[in-house]
């Protein structure tokens, strides 16, 4: 029956998400036992973040974000990339032209590097916005004079 097809459907995207994941823990169980990122103050809960942020992208059966992935997220961040820009952007965080998709690997090295990618930018831009609506509740006081510099 159409439900019974529906049920499996889901149940082998719910494995296949599961096994995308522990895939990505086990890179981040490697990047945490890394001595070039021993003095990465929370790496853990870092990587932790890293790991739900890589798993909002749509990725493909490698466990990668391709072109696609790409664009659909920017497009739900409101961010529309022409492909140009989007090679820039993937061959940026990738090491190079060739590359057409953005392993966990890759992604990691981006966040935890100190080369300022686009995507990286966007990202971290992105989870501030979050934290700043969380904050932000309630009109902003009135400025009054003394508080002029």
């Amino acid at each position: 029956s159409d439900s019974t097809a529906q049920a499996n459907k889901y149940f082998t995207l719910y494995l296949f998400k599961s096994q995308q994941e522990e895939k990505l823990n086990s890179i981040n169980e490697a990047f945490l036992s890394d001595s070039k990122y021993a003095d990465e103050e929370d790496l853990a809960t870092k990587l932790e973040i890293f790991k739900k942020k890589y798993m909002e992208f749509d990725l493909n059966d490698k466990g990668d974000i391709d072109m696609m992935g790409l664009k659909r997220m920017l497009e739900k961040l409101g961010l529309a990339k022409t492909h140009l820009e989007l090679k820039k952007m993937m061959s940026e965080v990738a090491g190079g032209p060739s590359k057409d998709t953005i392993s966990y690997h890759d992604f990691l090295d981006m966040m935890l590097g100190k080369r300022n990618a686009i995507l990286k930018l966007i990202l971290m831009f992105e989870g501030m916005g979050k934290e700043q609506e969380q904050k932000d509740v309630g009109p902003p006081s009135r400025k009054t004079f003394s508080d002029l510099p």
